[in-house]
């Protein structure tokens, strides 16, 4: 404990010790986990090099920018391969079949935005039976095991704001069917949030004022927590990101997976054309050969707005958060090892309740503090033959962010309605739906029954009975 303390001082951070003598044990000890996990060098470089130094937008990193080469669905454009989907999909189901994927579902959310007092994932989002994101993902994998006769590996990195409650949800619910040795949790790391002298904020006395480190610290977690070592061990070598505010994904997609082996890929992406200029998704663009993600906000608006000679937007390839990671990849990112790939961190500058010195809280009324953040799609222009599919927004992107209006509880309802419906016509079942796709009464498909439409008429075939859907209706 003296030696953190004098390490802390020698850093001219022993403010964070200031009131450690008047702790119970217990706080004492948190204290002491919290700063013995804090890298003191990364945190007095990235305040030199943010806050002190250029900190803003690089401009400079614009300049060149191109829309990034995507493979359009079939149909969509005149390049488009049907051919190649095809090989992909099989490409894809044999590396199911033995074993080679794994999904990983990015979890360390609450749900405040959308007015809810838990773990994100446990949030209820289906027309029937409001089963909860985690039930959703969880049958989705149960269901590729059945599928492809190998069980599939589950990993959740969640955050210290909602571990145990997402450990103890799933628990209660008895994995939602999945062997417990399948599903690996780990939490994400952490980085403090410095003020204006580059000093290490208190959110109390014992407690250092701490921030996730963004969902681009998913890869050193990954590899911090041993899970890399797990997927090694179990003959894992790739790894299916998604978020967790997403139902409609194909968590374990053999297009995609079959696209990602056949370019012997390190990184490889999901895009849909973006709904509209101003959309707030990230952008797939491409600068000296290299591709990468471009965040809305920092796309200026002569590109954002930039039409090509067929009238569509030039950077309308949409980022949406689905990615497929070798697992060798994610190793050489996550370790750290190799200075020369390394994901940047980003600078927020928030308002950071905080104890000073004398032990006063203050609440800011104007951003006070410095976070530190990395996102994952800054991977990509460190890897190998990056690969960026298109795929149907109506089947794979519609996820819950906030409590009403765009992305919404009520909308990925009803795009899961509409999916559903999709399915039930393709079937050869007569449904009337509105213009919207949007059917006159809600009932549910289980992805145990069918997760795409083509195996929704199989299933829907096989019953010696057919049932007349109905309001309510749940096909299990």
């Amino acid at each position: 404990m003296t030696d953190l303390r004098s390490h802390y001082e020698a850093h001219a951070q022993g403010h964070v010790f200031a009131h450690f003598d008047t702790l119970s044990a217990t706080e004492q000890q948190t204290l002491l986990n919290q700063a013995a996990a804090i890298d003191l060098a990364e945190v007095a470089s990235l305040y030199q090099s943010l806050v002190k130094g250029a900190g803003g937008k690089d401009e400079s990193l614009l300049d060149g920018l191109e829309p990034a080469d995507y493979i359009p669905l079939p149909g969509h454009r005149e390049d488009a391969n049907a051919s190649l989907w095809r090989e992909a999909v099989l490409k894809g189901e044999g590396a199911l079949r033995t074993g080679r994927v794994a999904a990983f579902t990015v979890a360390g959310g609450q749900g405040t935005r959308l007015g809810f007092d838990g773990p994100k994932g446990t949030y209820g989002v289906t027309p029937v039976l409001s089963k909860s994101l985690f039930q959703v993902f969880a049958e989705k994998i149960l269901a590729a095991g059945r599928i492809y006769g190998r069980p599939v590996s589950w990993y959740l990195m969640t955050s210290v704001l909602n571990h145990e409650e997402t450990v103890s949800f799933f628990e209660r619910h008895d994995y939602f069917g999945l062997k417990k040795e399948r599903v690996h949790f780990f939490t994400q790391g952490f980085m403090p949030a410095v003020d204006g002298e580059g000093k290490i904020l208190m959110a109390e006395k014992g407690e250092i004022a701490l921030s996730p480190d963004g969902h681009g610290g998913a890869l050193r977690a990954l590899v911090r927590s041993g899970a890399v070592r797990q997927m090694e061990a179990d003959g894992v070598d790739i790894l299916s990101y998604f978020q967790v505010d997403n139902p409609l994904v194909r968590c374990l997609d053999p297009t995609f997976i079959g696209f990602h082996l056949m370019n012997e890929s390190d990184l490889s992406s999901k895009m849909v054309p973006k709904a509209y200029a101003g959309e707030k998704v990230g952008v797939f663009c491409q600068k000296d050969g290299k591709a990468m993600v471009v965040e809305y906000s920092d796309l200026p608006e002569e590109l954002t707005n930039a039409t090509g000679p067929d009238g569509e937007l030039r950077f309308r390839a949409g980022s949406i958060a689905i990615h497929l990671f070798n697992r060798d990849f994610i190793e050489r990112l996550g370790s750290g090892d190799d200075e020369s790939a390394r994901l940047p961190f980003h600078l927020a500058h928030k308002k950071v309740p905080f104890v000073d010195a004398s032990g006063v809280r203050h609440e800011p009324t104007s951003p006070n503090g410095y976070k530190f953040e990395m996102f994952v799609f800054d991977a990509l222009p460190f890897a190998r033959n990056p690969v960026i599919i298109e795929t149907e927004r109506a089947d794979d992107f519609s996820p819950v962010k906030n409590a009403e209006g765009v992305d919404s509880p009520r909308t990925c309802r009803d795009d899961q309605l509409r999916q559903f419906a999709r399915w039930a016509q393709a079937a050869g079942i007569d449904l009337k739906t509105d213009e919207t796709g949007l059917p006159p009464f809600a009932f549910e498909v289980s992805p145990l029954f069918a997760d795409t439409s083509t195996r929704f008429k199989k299933a829907w075939d096989a019953l010696q009975h057919q049932p007349v859907l109905t309001e309510g209706l749940v096909l299990v």
